[in-house]
């Protein structure tokens, strides 16, 4: 994914211009956070959203260019953040740690289930005792899926300007399974929802 991600970097980043409104709900009435960490941070969208709560942002992305493409966003708009390159399932991060974090379309593109329960465990392990997550993966009930009772791996392309077609691996998840992935990690987990074909979840450590 490292070098998919570096590949459309560019075109995705300019594909990524605002923050999802579940985001931006789940932050809303939040205020005076030390820490604020974005697992998968992509163009900083919504590491720009941390910034206005929490007196340090912590963005962590495993592709270099998108990186780059946060510290350009970074740097128009005004905010603040320090970019970090590294993997979800092995966060660089102390324990207790972190007192807000937002994990969004990052969690499907792990490989295997080994992986993704690590990296929610992972979450657990840098939240602080009233910390708390926003954790999101595409589910079943998109709208380019059949709805099913089963997750899936599968291939999502990404379409370049040149008309070159890039493969992404992506896990789609069932909501039960997900919530069961959720439920053999350390997390504890405060609410599950589905919205806009994607799986949520509200946790904590």
């Amino acid at each position: 994914m490292r070098e998919v991600y570096d590949e459309i970097a560019t075109h995705f980043a300019k594909t990524r211009a605002y923050p999802w409104p579940e985001v931006e709900a789940f932050l809303a009435d939040r205020s005076d956070v030390a820490v604020g960490l974005d697992i998968g941070c992509g163009n900083g969208r919504h590491s720009a959203l941390l910034a206005e709560i929490a007196d340090t942002v912590l963005a962590l992305d495993v592709s270099r260019e998108l990186l780059l493409e946060a510290s350009q966003r970074m740097d128009r708009d005004g905010w603040d953040a320090e970019l970090l390159c590294g993997d979800a399932a092995t966060l660089p991060f102390r324990e207790n740690t972190v007192d807000l974090a937002v994990y969004v379309a990052t969690l499907h593109h792990l490989p295997d289930r080994e992986h993704r329960i690590r990296s929610l465990s992972e979450i657990a392990r840098v939240l602080t005792a009233d910390g708390c997550a926003l954790v999101s993966a595409w589910s079943t009930a998109h709208d380019r899926f059949e709805d099913s009772d089963e997750g899936f791996d599968t291939t999502v392309e990404w379409t370049l300007p040149g008309g070159e077609t890039v493969d992404r691996f992506y896990h789609i998840y069932a909501p039960s399974e997900f919530e069961a992935d959720l439920e053999a990690s350390d997390l504890s987990v405060v609410e599950t929802y589905v919205s806009s074909g994607n799986c949520y979840a509200e946790v904590r450590s």
